[in-house]
């Protein structure tokens, strides 16, 4: 029983991510949670401590070898497959196992299209299609659009942590029931023996109606008959699960079930006879499935290894894989800014400028964050970076360009840029884990189901952070030129600006709102003085021709400086490094 099996999920994950899990003895996390690589999961082993990346950087390894001795020659590069709705962690987790086994990855490739040109769909008219993929480990499906040789992914959705391994849990808790045992009452390897148990059963009920199961331990033994219909009740609500990811993932493309022309199953699971009713009543249409399911993504993926290397098969093949989850990066307020959304086709390349929020800012602190919700605490944070440097100037003078870079294997490059220097910072986000099971099944489902209160949050948000911007706009003007106001108007102001700071903390955004108006109309005849004096202390000492000459010579450059304005930009917070860095202004 010292045998590794269905650690895929693993991948990209930490300790305190996968919840329990019997099947495995874990290397319990460092006490310094702040430390990532103590958080990577290592399981417990008799040749020591392995990694889900060390595991699979074996069977990567292996393969390579059997490769390279059934061809006769050396294995120059390798296109992996991975499940559609892997996030970042998990694709780069698979990278480097990858580098670690000593392979080059030409392409990660998702398992939806591989299957799609393994089925030569590739060569059919004009069409769209739906893969349906449950494997032991994992869910995604995926919408796919054909068009002159060309797919795209119109959308994917699914679940990282649903698979053929969750039916064979169903069935082992149905018999633990049936027994009147507990999963505590078991030793691991009994655990591990029951599922063996349970699996056999499963994959004789694709054939038969009923199946003898049996548990024998030292202290309790059962024996009974687990039948179809019993089973189909097992394992009913997470088929379900995985047609409302279908379901989800139509809407998303803009299409309905009667444009999808041909559904093609993948994975072992789907040998399930009540997955393949399912699927086929959803659909309206029986699903392809004359090629093995097992094998089908790895044929797929080798007719893309073919065509990368630069063999004439006579075909053009291009794929346009989607991003599965927007990324974008913290605003002031602990908002989300997203700079490339889901369902971009990938490669793709966004970007955005930012600027400073307070004088003399020289640091800006970028956190980017994957996810579908308005609020930083509901997405999943990739990573964090300082772009150092910036030039000492006027809150709102500084441009910095954000550049978010996606390649086609999923992996995203994170750019900062202060434009008028130069100075710029680039990283890779490579995070040390991914997702957890609820933010994956959930994240999608939560950004429908909170549409109207995040919108709500945001506002509201967004008005507390002009009304802060603009109480410390006011009083460093009072500080600066306090002497414009008679003693009655500071009072009225500062009357004001007590109210605003107030509503600010406690109040909707209409009320946040109305006291800005107030304090706006307020100030006006203020900011008139103050604009007066500017004026007269510029043109102090100097005559008409003076300043008709400087007007001359800057009425160009004003015209070209208005294009390039801070209006609709977004805004660094203040402080030398700035925490929650950027806002939308």
């Amino acid at each position: 029983y010292n045998t590794l099996a269905s650690f895929k999920r693993f991948l990209g994950r930490g300790i305190d991510e996968i919840g329990d899990n019997l099947s495995y003895q874990f290397v319990d996390a460092d006490s310094d949670v702040g430390n990532q690589a103590s958080q990577i999961i290592r399981m417990k082993t008799v040749a020591g401590e392995i990694t889900p990346i060390q595991a699979s950087a074996e069977i990567l390894r292996t393969l390579a070898q059997r490769a390279e001795s059934s061809l006769g020659g050396q294995i120059e590069g390798v296109v992996i497959t991975v499940p559609a709705y892997f996030d970042d962690a998990q694709r780069q987790a698979t990278k480097d196992a990858a580098r670690l086994a000593g392979v080059r990855v030409l392409r990660l490739i998702n398992e939806p299209t591989a299957a799609a040109v393994a089925y030569g769909l590739n060569k059919a008219d004009d069409r769209c299609i739906a893969v349906y993929d449950l494997g032991g480990g994992t869910f995604d499906v995926s919408i796919l659009q054909l068009s002159e040789g060309v797919f795209e992914v119109l959308s994917t959705g699914g679940d990282t942590a649903l698979g053929g391994d969750d039916f064979d849990h169903a069935i082992a808790d149905w018999v633990l029931e049936q027994a009147s045992l507990t999963r505590d009452q078991l030793a691991p390897q009994d655990y591990r023996q029951l599922l063996v148990s349970s699996r056999a059963a499963k994959q004789s009920l694709s054939e038969n109606d009923r199946v003898v199961i049996s548990l024998e331990l030292n202290s309790a033994e059962w024996h009974g008959e687990l039948t179809r219909t019993v089973f189909n009740h097992l394992i009913e609500p997470l088929v379900e699960a995985t047609l409302s990811s279908c379901r989800r993932s139509i809407e998303d493309a803009g299409l309905t079930v009667e444009n999808i022309a041909d559904v093609v199953l993948v994975g072992g699971s789907t040998r399930v006879p009540l997955v393949r009713d399912k699927v086929a009543q959803l659909f309206a249409k029986e699903p392809k499935s004359d090629v093995d399911p097992d094998q089908v993504v790895a044929l797929g993926a080798a007719i893309q290894a073919d065509i990368l290397i630069g063999n004439d098969r006579g075909q053009d093949l291009l794929l346009l894989d989607v991003l599965p989850l927007s990324l974008g990066i913290e605003t002031m307020g602990g908002l989300v800014e997203k700079i490339i959304h889901r369902n971009t086709a990938i490669p793709a390349v966004r970007a955005q400028e930012f600027t400073t929020y307070k004088d003399g800012q020289t640091a800006l602190a970028v956190h980017v964050l994957q996810g579908e919700r308005e609020m930083v605490v509901d997405c999943r944070s990739l990573a964090r970076f300082e772009l150092r440097g910036i030039p000492s100037m006027v809150a709102g003078a500084a441009r910095i360009l954000v550049t978010f870079s996606v390649d086609a294997d999923g992996i995203l490059d994170v750019s900062a840029e202060e434009t008028t220097t130069g100075v710029k910072t680039t990283i890779q986000v490579k995070p040390s884990y991914g997702l957890d099971e609820e933010q994956i099944a959930e994240m999608l489902k939560a950004s429908y189901s909170y549409a109207g209160e995040d919108r709500d949050i945001r506002m509201l948000v967004e008005q507390q952070v002009e009304a802060k911007g603009l109480i410390e706009a006011v009083e460093a003007a009072i500080d600066q030129d306090g002497d414009l106001l008679s003693a009655t108007e500071k009072k009225a102001v500062r009357a004001l600006l007590d109210q605003l700071a107030q509503l600010a903390e406690l109040s909707s955004s209409q009320d946040i709102s109305d006291a800005v108006a107030a304090l706006g109309r307020a100030t006006e005849s203020f900011a008139a003085k103050r604009m007066n004096q500017s004026i007269r202390v510029a043109l102090q000492g100097k005559n008409i021709a003076d300043v008709a000459e400087g007007f001359d010579a800057a009425e160009g450059s004003n015209a070209a400086e208005g294009s390039d304005t801070a209006e609709g930009s977004d805004t660094a917070e203040g402080s030398d490094v700035a925490e929650g860095s950027v806002d939308e202004k």
